[in-house]
């Protein structure tokens, strides 16, 4: 692969499709029809890219792979890009999530090019987010990707769309602006926007450490988001189109947590065991207190938004186990909430589509009239609540095993919000499917089409084989997170001994 920036190539490829689009003139059908599909053929050819990056992947190296370097901005930093065993899978989920996505908006009418091409900008940004070796280019990209999924929800979503537009981007572009000066501090300390020469051993000191983890926390909380900085996720979720739910809670919720774990664990590590007891009472707080109130939703969109809440309370306390079950269960907790809260929107998507409300109360009975949705929804249903079986269990397993082993009252708090996730995924469920069919109104409701099932197959074949064999997973980012774990240990020794 040497000479091949096969890097840059899927990160910016989508990027061509976009110009395509934008130079396609007319809004006829025909017009729209071909907009359509240059947008799935684009994704379809990401994807296609981003596997070559798989097949080649060295799963045995920590390190980064397939590197490029140039300089920029007049020499002063550098474009640099490289992924290892933690940022891959994130590139594969979102190159596979975006065909699906494309698919799934198959039916938008409105303002067709300016979609396309909206989700098509997001695609390289969020690619780029993951790919990023270079602190400020890593910036440039997370904080971009903010402007399409801001004019998605803003354009294309409901009724109150323009208000959780607007929340969505004052929330995070604040929670960014700490870590930008977060990154000044640390450019002027090491003179360096290298992310491999930020993470090494000693970069900072430990005063320093303090204020530059809790300039990037207030970042990356907002992101995933965190208690109490999430109240802008149930706004955004219920607001935009399914395929904006879909991407919002399968990519964008993941770049805080892949920011711990890029940046906060190896660059702050003596910090980050200081924190370590703030972000795991976040983190139950999170997993019960959402749990709670998705309880009392009457929304299917709001119930599985405070859903996502809670699980990435799992992901916060196994990020900060600072141990290899904690961290691999965080990071295969992330991939597999990708894959079936991204479903689950989907689903609601379906039903929304033929009623137009997402109020369970209008629901009841579908199982008679929707026997292949009703097995469909019930899988992810089961996924979503952490069913043996599935990929939501592999994640939800280790995050409590690595959470055992750094406190146990933190684990036994957490594992309450097993029970809690059952409670309201299963009421969902049962109003939603089971009951007897009274409402006129979806007396005539059809079941999955050969589109739905199209977006919904692929998802739930592997939910079910993550959840069978999580190998192919956790091989990828199993020697990265050794090494991550191995120098965090280095880091905390060099410390204590230093102040002996």
């Amino acid at each position: 692969m040497s000479g091949w920036p096969i890097l840059s190539l899927t990160t910016f490829l989508p990027l061509i499709g976009a110009l395509f689009i934008l130079v396609t003139r007319g809004d006829d059908a025909t017009a729209v029809r071909q907009m359509r599909w240059t947008a799935l053929f684009t994704t379809l050819i990401t994807f296609g890219v981003s596997l070559i990056l798989l097949i080649n992947f060295d799963k045995t190296q920590t390190g980064y792979q397939f590197l490029e370097q140039a300089p920029w901005m007049g020499g002063m930093m550098t474009y640099q890009m490289g992924v290892d065993g933690i940022s891959l899978p994130f590139i594969i989920l979102t190159t596979f999530l975006m065909p699906i996505c494309i698919i799934a908006s198959w039916g938008v009418e409105k303002r067709v090019k300016e979609y396309m091409i909206a989700f098509l900008v997001l695609e390289c940004l969020m690619i780029g987010v993951f790919s990023a070796l270079d602190i400020v280019l890593f910036y440039l990209f997370f904080e971009a990707g903010l402007i399409p999924m801001f004019l998605i929800i803003g354009i294309w979503g409901g009724p109150r769309r323009v208000y959780a537009s607007f929340k969505f981007f004052l929330y995070t572009l604040l929670g960014s602006v700490l870590m930008l000066l977060a990154i000044i501090a640390m450019y002027w300390h090491t003179g360096s926007t290298d992310i491999v020469k930020l993470s090494a051993a000693g970069a900072f000191p430990a005063e320093m450490q303090t204020w530059l983890w809790l300039a990037f926390f207030a970042s990356f909380a907002v992101k995933m988001p965190m208690w109490p900085v999430h109240t802008w996720l149930p706004d955004a979720h219920v607001e935009a189109p399914t395929a904006g739910s879909v991407i919002l809670a399968a990519i964008l919720l993941k770049m805080g947590g892949y920011g711990f774990i890029r940046f906060s664990l190896p660059m702050f590590p003596d910090a980050s065991l200081y924190f370590q007891p703030l972000v795991f009472t976040l983190s139950v707080i999170a997993i019960i207190y959402t749990s709670l109130v998705a309880l009392m939703q009457e929304d299917m969109k709001k119930l599985i938004a405070y859903s996502s809440v809670a699980h990435m309370g799992f992901v916060t306390m196994g990020i900060f186990s600072l141990n290899q079950q904690g961290i691999d269960g965080a990071l295969y907790q992330m991939i597999s909430h990708g894959l079936i809260s991204g479903a689950l929107f989907l689903c609601v998507g379906v039903i929304y589509d033929r009623m137009h409300t997402r109020e369970i109360a209008a629901y009841g009975g579908l199982v008679n009239r929707m026997p292949l949705y009703a097995f469909v929804f019930m899988v992810f249903t089961m996924a979503n609540v952490g069913l043996p079986g599935t990929s939501g269990f592999v994640g939800e397993f280790l995050t409590l095993m690595g959470a055992f082993k750094a406190n146990i009252w933190v684990a036994f708090f957490a594992t309450s919000g097993v029970v809690l996730s059952a409670a309201y995924a299963l009421w969902l469920y049962r109003r939603v499917v089971f009951g007897k069919l009274e409402k006129p109104a979806l007396a005539h409701i059809n079941d999955l089409g050969y589109r739905e099932v199209a977006t919904l197959a692929p998802l739930l074949v592997l939910t079910i084989w993550f959840g069978v064999y999580p190998a192919p997973i956790l091989d990828v980012f199993g020697p990265a997170v050794e090494g991550l774990v191995s120098n965090m240990k280095l880091a905390s020794a060099a410390a204590a001994l230093a102040l002996q």
